[in-house]
Parts: structure tokens; sequence; C-alpha cells
């Protein structure tokens, strides 16, 4: 019984151990993605530069379409939010338009109080080519040790990346509605 323990310590400690490692990783986290749009330059831009826009292609309302949203400040300016609670009040917070260029870049910073505590940024940039316009995303993270720990435990950097593909391909599909 005694090596049973020794044997389930030994395994819990290595857990943690290759977990802290991991974690340190990804404290400071950046995610980048693309996605190349069949539109206008103009009309992408629009579609992420002014948040009455964000519901139709919101990869957190596709995911809990019951979300309460509202718009604070001038839509369109630095300054102007977009609030939510979702999951039954389990998701709240908010993001902040805080760079425009009207050229091609948008940044947001979030505000997230639920389901736990962090403030990620969003930097849209778009360009034109000879495939139409390419949106890039990036997104920043930093993290205390203690909560990578937790997002490498639980997967949780696999599920943002595949949010924020997510957003972008429902960005795609509403600027080609258009």
């Amino acid at each position: 019984m005694k090596k049973i323990f020794i044997v389930i310590a030994l395994a819990l400690v290595a857990f943690v151990c290759i977990g802290l490692f991991k974690a340190q990783k990804i404290q400071k986290l950046q995610i980048t993605k693309t996605v190349t749009i069949n539109g206008s330059k103009g009309e992408v831009l629009e579609m992420i530069q002014y948040l009455r826009n964000f519901p139709k292609w919101s990869p957190f309302l596709a995911q809990d379409p019951s979300q309460k949203v509202r718009i604070e400040g001038v839509d369109g300016t630095i300054g102007a939010q977009y609030h939510w609670v979702g999951n039954g009040g389990e998701d709240v917070g908010y993001q902040e338009i805080v760079k425009i260029d009207t050229t091609g870049m948008v940044g947001m910073k979030c505000f997230i109080e639920k389901p736990f505590a962090a403030q990620p940024t969003f930097e849209y940039t778009i360009s034109e080519n000879n495939a139409g316009v390419t949106v890039t995303q990036d997104f920043k993270l930093e993290s205390s040790l203690s909560d990578a720990f937790f997002m490498w435990a639980f997967g949780a950097v696999k599920d943002m990346e595949n949010t924020n593909q997510q957003g972008l391909d429902l960005l795609k599909k509403a600027v080609e509605k258009l």
C-alpha cells in the first residue's frame, strides 16, 4: 500500500513539474490567425470597427445565442465598449476600442470579469492583395504562472485558437454576405 502512495505521489509531482514548465511557455501567450475575405477593405474595416456589427461575427454569441450585449460610448470610435453577459451570468466582461488606424488597423482590449479575470488584447490588421482582403488577428494574453498552469491543464490554449479562428471565419461570412 505504501508503494502505491509513493507511485501516486511521484506521478503527481511529475505532473505538476511538467505543468509548471509548460505553463511558463504560455504565460505570455500570442495567437495570430488570418483569413482572406472576398470584399473591400472598407467593408472589412467597418465590420470590425463598429461594435454594432460584432454580433454578426462574434464566436462567443455563436456559442451562446442567449448572451446579452450592449454598446456604450460612441460606436466606431476609441473608447467605445461592447459589454456582454452570457451563460446565465457566468461570462461577464467587455471589450473596448483602444486604437483605430483608418488605413487598416483596429485594436481592442478585453476586460473579462467572469469566469476568470483577464485582459487580453486583439489587434486586427487589414490589407488588400490579389486574393482579396486579408485580416490578421493578433491576440495577446499575459497570465500569472498559476493561471497559465490551469490553461495548460485544461487545454484552454487550443480552445482559444479555435474560438479566434471561428471569429475570423464568421467575419468572412458576414462581409461576403453584404
